[in-house]
This record gives C-alpha cells, sequence and structure tokens, in this order.
C-alpha cells in the first residue's frame, strides 16, 4: 500500500499533462460573426472596413481628392498667382517691370539703380532700352510706388479691357514717346508715375462726375490723377513731386484730344491699331463704335471690368 505522499506525488506528475492536452472539441474554432456575414475577418490579409474609410477619405468616386480636400489644400501664394495670371497680358507685363526694378533698388542700392535706369540725353544713341526702364522705374519700395502699382493694376486693366492690347499697346507706344520728350527738356530721367497719370487722366474723361474711392474718400473720378498727385507732392514735402504728373496728365490729354474729340469733328481716327497688330492679340474681332470712328475690341465675359466701371 503506497504512502499518502505517494499518492501526491503521483497526482503532480499525472494532472498537469491532463489539463495542457488538446480538448476532444474539433481544432477549427466556431464561426465569427464577420464570417457569417461575408466580412473581413481579424487578421486576415484582406483589407478591414475602417482602414478603407480611411483610404477612400477626402476622394470621389473616381479616386481623385474631392473638391472640398484641394479648397483646403489651396494655399494663400497660390491664389494670389492665379489672380496675377487673369491680369490682362500687357498690364501684366508692365506691372511685372515696375515691381522687378523697384525691388532691384533695394539689392543693387537706389544710386546704382538710377544711373542703370535712369533716361538721359546722353544716353539715347546707344541704349534704347533705358525708353523702357525710364518708363517702368518707380523708385524704391514706398508707399508711393505701392500706390503706383495699385493703380497701374486697377485702371491699366480697364483701359486694356476698354481698347484691346492693341490699342493699349499703341497707347503705352505714343505715351512713352512723348514723355521722353518732355522729361529729357524737363530734366526728369523716369516717366513711370506719369505714364500711370496719364492712364488715370485718359480714363477719368470717359465719366468725369462718376464717384470713386480714393484713399477712404469718394471722389469725382476727374479729380483723381490730381489726387494722386497731391499725396506725391504731401510726402515728398516739396512742389517738384508734382511735375511728373503734370506730364502726364499733358500726355494723357493729348492721347484723349486725337481719340475722342478729333475724331468726332474730322471722322478721322488715326489712333487705331494696325489690323495685323489687333488680329495678333485681340482675337475676338474688333467692332465699329459710334462716336468719332472709335473701334473697340469685343471682350468676353469675364475678361476684365467696363470703362469707368469701379
Amino acid at each position: 500500500m503506497r504512502s499518502p505522499l505517494h499518492l501526491c506525488l503521483l497526482v503532480l506528475l499525472v494532472l498537469p499533462p491532463l489539463l495542457s492536452s488538446t480538448p476532444l472539441l474539433p481544432s477549427s474554432s466556431p464561426p465569427s460573426l464577420f464570417s457569417v456575414r461575408g466580412g473581413a475577418q481579424k487578421k486576415s490579409k484582406s483589407t478591414s472596413l475602417s482602414s478603407l474609410a480611411d483610404a477612400t477619405k477626402g476622394k470621389s468616386v473616381t479616386g481623385k481628392p474631392s473638391l472640398s480636400k484641394a479648397r483646403q489644400t489651396k494655399t494663400a501664394a497660390s491664389d494670389a498667382l492665379e489672380k496675377y495670371k487673369k491680369i490682362l497680358p500687357l498690364t501684366r507685363i508692365y506691372m511685372s517691370l515696375c515691381i522687378f526694378e523697384s525691388l532691384s533698388s533695394l539689392i543693387i542700392g537706389d544710386e546704382c539703380a538710377q544711373s542703370i535706369y535712369a533716361l538721359t540725353s546722353s544716353t539715347l544713341p546707344f541704349q534704347p532700352f533705358r525708353f523702357i526702364t525710364a518708363a517702368s522705374f518707380l523708385g524704391a519700395p514706398s508707399i508711393s510706388s505701392l500706390m503706383s502699382v495699385y493703380y497701374l493694376f486697377e485702371y491699366g486693366s480697364q483701359l486694356e479691357q476698354a481698347y484691346g492690347t492693341a490699342t493699349f499697346a499703341c497707347f503705352l507706344l505714343a505715351q512713352t514717346a512723348m514723355l521722353s520728350a518732355l522729361s529729357t527738356t524737363f530734366g526728369s530721367p523716369f516717366f513711370a508715375a506719369s505714364t500711370i497719370t496719364a492712364m488715370l487722366h485718359v480714363l477719368s474723361r470717359q465719366a468725369p462726375m462718376q464717384n470713386v474711392k480714393w484713399l477712404i474718400f469718394n471722389v469725382p473720378y476727374w479729380t483723381l490723377p490730381y489726387g494722386l498727385m497731391m499725396s506725391d507732392v504731401l510726402q515728398a514735402q516739396s512742389a517738384s513731386a508734382a511735375l511728373p504728373h503734370v506730364m502726364g496728365i499733358l500726355t494723357g490729354h493729348t492721347w484723349h484730344f486725337h481719340k475722342y474729340i478729333y475724331p468726332g469733328v474730322t471722322g478721322n481716327d488715326w489712333l487705331v491699331a494696325p489690323d495685323w497688330l489687333r488680329a495678333r492679340f485681340d482675337e475676338d474681332g474688333v467692332n465699329n463704335v459710334k462716336k468719332g470712328g472709335e473701334r473697340k475690341v469685343v471682350r468676353r465675359k469675364g475678361k476684365g471690368r467696363k470703362l469707368g466701371a469701379q
């Protein structure tokens, strides 16, 4: 007969293997709810429902990013670039030249920039590029130059929209020729401010009594060039700052006279752009306008604003 000690040892040796042995039930576990309804099982190679939702989040049916996702990722820089591309071509080129020359004066110095861009009688025969640089240099970046670029963006686009790119190119060439002569006469080496004032004067003559915004005031349209002149005089604390604007008003009125008043009397508008130039830049065609034989490009909708519109 075995002792109690032997029985205890036997129980300790036999019981653990019995507890750890494989059960009598089949090895396959009962089907889960996912397998019954056809869903993805856990630890399977197929994608779960939650992962599919995360993968398709922010995408359309075609797999491309949705419009709401695209709007969220749109930055301020891309928005500014889109607005810049919507500016009419000649105004965009001219405005880019003004900004480039003003910023370059910060890099190379204002005195060095003036020596490169200035138009003087001694540089005329050999350096014709100075006609363009003198017509685009607004000086070092300042409040005055910033306002000039804004006026160029706002009212230069209106003038190009009203005339068409071809006739607007003729306007800029005529202003460059007249202002070059006046600048060399009065000893003013730059006339970008004069060109912008000429644009304002020509536009203001179309609807002189229409109210427009100047700084925080509503003023008649015809006073806008003079308001720009007064702001430059007050900022410079010198009456000589009015000279570029006086030249711009004179050359702008010369264009207005030969474009509107003279054709109304004689019926001959000789400031119309050539046919080949209009065919090259104005693809929408040209129509005759009743007053003075003026010929004006009919633009598509959304390409700018009406003449004189705010």
